[in-house]
């Protein structure tokens, strides 16, 4: 296994990684503004609106990219073990 061919595993898992938390983390971003907002209007500092939200966000995206998660990390899981054999050696 040489130099370029680790690179290119850690370059592809990154990406895998950054597939994966992007969505998740971009509607808790979003959700967290639009509720910073509406507390800053309306001078609301309750805990749970934060955290109540969010959750409920996390959830509507999994259940929403959930199968494409699923699909993209089988995949990548996959061409990892088929390419196992060439790392070998």
């Amino acid at each position: 296994m040489d130099q370029g061919t680790v690179i290119q595993l850690g370059h592809n898992t990154l990406m895998v990684a950054i597939m994966m938390a992007a969505p998740l983390l971009g509607v808790t971003l979003v959700v967290g503004i639009a509720i910073s907002i509406f507390q800053a209007v309306t001078q609301i500092n309750e805990m749970t609106l934060t955290f109540v939200p969010k959750v409920l966000a996390v959830f509507v995206v999994l259940v929403v990219f959930g199968p494409w998660m699923l699909s993209t990390m089988i995949g990548f899981t996959t061409r990892l073990f088929d390419y196992l054999p060439e790392l070998v050696r």
